[in-house]
């Protein structure tokens, strides 16, 4: 039983030696902005060639392509409609085929908004916790139109758990305008800050 007297209990916490971390709060804040950093540049970059319609990707050695608008709604279609007979995740064949491809007009600019918005947002640190949100939702979309596919298993998780994780901690107080904001108002210290 924990003894109520004070001075007892003053003696007891000040004989006890307070353990060090394993790894301080400023590395693990400085990892969670790298992360934070890095998954904005891929939104970013994505939603970048989407609005430019530029999808080679070349430095020095290095060449690769990102998805650009009409790409974008090849896969959505093959993989909702045709790869392994189409999807079996309820409704989402109905919702793909009745509202975005006959609205792709209007649908690929969301995308593309949303992906340079998201990115934007994550490589400053400005409002982290709800552009990760935001990100996150757009990608368990896409990891539904995966779901039933028989692809490899782990083919999405990448792409959402960290944004899962970007909208709990919040990471735009190291290195992005979030910390900058909470040292001058403290009352913004909740999400999506």
């Amino acid at each position: 039983m924990m003894s109520r007297d004070p001075e007892l209990a003053a003696s007891v916490s000040e004989s006890e030696p307070t353990p060090e971390p394993i790894v301080s709060r400023t590395a693990l804040g400085r990892g969670l902005a790298a992360l934070r950093i890095f998954v904005g540049l891929i939104f970013f970059a994505n939603g970048l060639a989407k609005l430019t319609g530029d999808r080679q990707v070349e430095f020095g050695w290095y060449r690769g392509f990102l998805i650009v608008r009409d790409e974008a709604r090849n896969i959505l279609n093959f993989e909702v409609n045709e790869r392994g007979g189409g999807t079996l995740v309820p409704y989402l064949k109905d919702i793909v085929n009745d509202v975005i491809l006959p609205n792709w007009d209007v649908f690929q600019w969301v995308v593309t908004y949303t992906e340079l918005g998201v990115g934007l947002l994550l490589i400053l640190g400005f409002i982290t916790r709800g552009a990760a949100l935001v990100g996150l939702l757009f990608q368990l979309f896409l990891a539904l139109a995966y779901l039933s596919s028989n692809r490899w298993m782990f083919e999405q998780p990448h792409e959402y758990v960290p944004l899962f994780i970007l909208a709990i901690v919040p990471s735009g107080r190291y290195w992005g305008i979030d910390g900058s904001l909470l040292r001058d108002r403290s009352s913004l210290r909740r999400w999506p800050f």
